[in-house]
This record gives C-alpha cells, structure tokens and sequence, in this order.
C-alpha cells in the first residue's frame, strides 16, 4: 500500500474489522441493536435518507448512522457525483479540515480491506492528527469507487454486525446515486456542469498560484551558494512534495468529474449490444478518434443517453438491418451520431421520448434528426465540452442545508437549543454543531445576528417554503 501504510494502524491487531465485539459490547451494542435490530428498522432508516433531498442528503446520514456507529464527523468521496464530489459534515474540526486528497490517500491505503465488502476500521492521520475512524467503500458497476469515512470519537472497535449494516445501507445509497447519475433530469445536469466548472476554475487558480510560490522557493534553495546543505536538501524534497500533491489534487478532481472518451463510448457499446442481440440488426461502432480525451461526466452520460434513445426508437421501424454509431470531436463539441438504413419516417421530434432533448438542452447541447423516406434516418447530437458560468447566489441562505434552515427557524423565534432540540427531535449537541455551521456559513459572530438575517430573509415560519423554491 506504499508509504501512506505508515499514517495507518489497525486496531484489530490484524484480525477483521469489527470482530472484537466483546471490547464493543455494553451499552453501545445495546444502543445499535435497539435501533437497528429488526430489519424494518433497518428499512426504515434507509427509506429515510433516500427520501432527503440531495444537498442534506450526507448530513441527514449521519444523523441516522449515529446510533449505529457512533461519530463526530462524516466525509464522502464519491466517484460518481461530479455535482459535490467531496463532502464533510461534523464538527468543525475535524470536518472542516478534511480534503479531497486526504480522502483519496485513505481510500488507496484501505482499498485491499475494502474490496471485500467489509467496512475498514483503524488509526490514521487526517485533518492534521491521528484519528480512529470507519471506511465504508461501494463500486457501482463502470463507476468509479464511492467511500465514506466516519471520523469517530473513541477507539473502542465497532461490532462486526453494526458494520455489516453499515456496508449494506452505503451501498444502497451509492447505487441509488449511481441511478441518478447516469439517469439525471436536466436541471440537474444543468447544475452539475455548473457546480463543475466553478470547482475546476478555483482549482486552476489556486493551483497555479501555489505552483509559481513553490517553484519560486525551489530555486534559491538549490543555489550553490548558500551552505546549509542538509537544510536545502530537506526544503527542496518538502516543496517537491507539495507541488506532487497539488498535481495529484486536480488530477484526482479531474478523475471524479471526468471520463476519458474511449472508456466512455465503450460503457456505451457494451449497453447497446444487448438490445439488438435478438435482432437481425448489424452494429457498426467508431469510437472518437482522440481517445484520452477527457468528457465531462454529465456530457458522457447525456450522449450516453440520446444514443440509447435514437437506437430504440430506430428498432421499432421495419426494414431495419444496419445502425451506425460515432462519436467525434469538433472543436469543443462532442458530436454523436447515429444512422440507420429504414424507412426513413422518424419525426423530427422524437428524441423528446424519456426527457432526452431536455437532456440535451439542459446542457446547451442540440439534438436534429434527419430523415429521408427510402434511405433511412441520422440523428445527430451536439454537445459542448466547455462549462457554463455557474449561477450567482443572491440569497445567503441559499448554502443552508435543510436541517440547517430548521434551525435557523426556530433560532429567530428566540428559542434555546434545549427548545429546538425538543421541536426537531435532535440532540442537544447536534443543535449545537448546526448553530456553529450556520454562523459559519452566513458570516455572523452571533445567533442574534443570524436571528436578524432570517427576519430580513422572511423567517420566521418560512423555512419550508424556502427549501421548496
């Protein structure tokens, strides 16, 4: 596992994780089981996440998941959502620390006790200092690897049991996210480029301006002239390193929000294949000529899709004998094109079946179809690589999680966290963490500020309407 091995200790001494139940036992035990045991608990704790809107999606998780794995901070690294790839809620520290790379490093490290499909549970350095924490990893077939790491706030090893539960519940919830992913509605993918292009920019800068820092450092301490050569010798290796990791950063974004043409267009083979193998139709495939070219995922997915949609409307003519299916490169555009030899009476609209032009359109993309009676019909879709400007937030309670508003609510109704934590049903201490996130996040020093801000923002008693709109 290379050099990270050394930031990580099992706390099994080499047993699996979970298997000594006996040091987990007492109360906690008592405390999962009682909450967990029955399976329409279980059940129920599922279907209760699943129906989270996305944005509180990973904090609602963590509340449900505490009585079953008790933690203070939880942290995703998903491989399959290009909208918010890298996600902590917690306390603020460690939470607030936790990177994308150190995430990535952690997956790498753990991924031989993962890829059985038993979560990992050890020591290892994060967010600055050692810590005891649960890796939970999920690989959705032609995805890459999903990982949740809970942050935990002793050492005592968590029961094999409760950590079975764990890995079924992460990959209930990353196969439900694989299925949006590959089957997103267009506003979503709208906002997902979107979300995308806004992370790739504040990547390139800073990435850029640590880069020209470092380098800068770099030459002096290789200047013949200066005489502590042990000194030099260490702060070059030290900025060396650095600049690795900013290179691993963005590639590592780039892997999640990213696909190379060639992988992409043969996930789309291997999905048309089975819907002509009881047919006399012969498929013809060219793949893009620039096959390491990068495609945004969304834009992958959405031709993906139009493809898919062409093919089987195309299938229902008679007469059918041949398909020809390309992508190709035009500047910064991905063309696909599909042709057939039929009858040539497909309707110009007809991409519109499954949402597919909206698809299309949500992305600024263009869909046309061309057909000609007696020689058959082409559709070609049109879709660009460059990433639109993401849309401007106006309102500052726009970055409240759900759950956050509901507190915000009732905080401009003058109540106490004993009070709120009785209305919502939540725990004291969980009031506590979203109070601190929302004056973090709106940028107030106290709650009579926030108090002030929700009155100006039409609370309270308009949380809910506030998360609708």
């Amino acid at each position: 596992m290379g050099d990270a091995d050394d930031n990580v200790a099992d706390n099994s001494a080499g047993a699996p994780a979970g298997t000594a139940t006996g040091r987990a036992g007492g109360n906690t035990d008592e405390r999962w089981r009682r909450h967990w045991g029955r399976p329409e608990d279980a059940l129920a704790h599922a279907v209760e996440v699943l129906r989270t809107p996305r944005p509180g999606l990973m904090n609602r998780l963590s509340e449900v998941i505490a009585t079953l794995v008790p933690h203070v901070a939880i942290a995703q690294l998903s491989g399959i959502c290009t909208y918010s790839p890298t996600i902590a809620f917690g306390l603020p520290e460690p939470a607030g620390a936790v990177s994308g790379l150190e995430l990535a490093r952690l997956a790498e490290v753990t991924a031989g006790a993962t890829a059985n499909g038993r979560p990992w549970q050890g020591e290892t350095k994060l967010a600055g200092q050692v810590r005891s924490v649960v890796v939970v990893a999920a690989s959705p077939t032609d995805a890459n690897t999903a990982v949740l790491v809970l942050v935990r706030g002793g050492s005592d090893p968590v029961a094999a049991e409760a950590l079975a539960v764990l890995q079924q519940l992460w990959d209930l919830l990353v196969a439900h996210s694989h299925h949006r992913a590959t089957d997103a509605g267009p506003n979503h993918a709208a906002a997902s480029r979107a979300s995308a292009g806004s992370r790739a920019r504040a990547i390139a800068e800073f990435t850029g301006m640590h880069s020209a820092a470092l380098t800068a450092i770099l030459s002096p301490l290789r200047s013949a002239a200066l005489d502590d050569a042990t000194a030099r010798r260490a702060a070059t290796e030290l900025a060396v390193t650095a600049l690795l990791d900013l290179r691993r950063g963005a590639d590592l974004d780039r892997t999640l929000s990213e696909e190379p043409a060639d992988a992409a267009f043969a996930r789309l083979d291997r999905e048309l294949r089975p819907l002509l193998r009881h047919t006399r139709v012969r498929l013809d495939v060219a793949p893009p000529a620039e096959a390491a070219r990068s495609v945004p995922a969304d834009t992958a997915h959405t031709a993906r899709d139009a493809v898919r949609a062409a093919v089987l409307l195309m299938l229902e003519q008679d007469g059918l004998t041949r398909l020809h299916v390309s992508w190709q490169f035009t500047g910064d555009t991905l063309r696909a094109v599909v042709r057939d030899d039929g009858p040539g009476l497909l309707a110009a609209d007809a991409l519109t079946v499954h949402r597919t032009a909206d698809r299309i359109a949500a992305l600024g993309g263009r869909g046309t179809i061309e057909a000609v009676p007696g020689w058959g019909t082409t559709v070609t879709v049109d879709l660009p690589l460059t990433l639109p400007e993401p849309p401007r937030v106006t309102d500052p309670l726009d970055g409240l999680q759900p759950r956050e508003l509901e507190v915000l609510d009732q905080l401009a109704q003058g109540r106490r966290n004993r009070d709120i934590a009785e209305a919502l049903h939540i725990s004291g201490s969980t009031v506590k963490f979203h109070v601190a996130n929302i004056l973090a996040k709106l940028g107030v020093a106290s709650r009579g500020e926030a108090a002030a801000l929700a009155h100006r923002a039409g609370m309270p008693g308009t949380a809910a309407l506030h998360v609708a709109s």
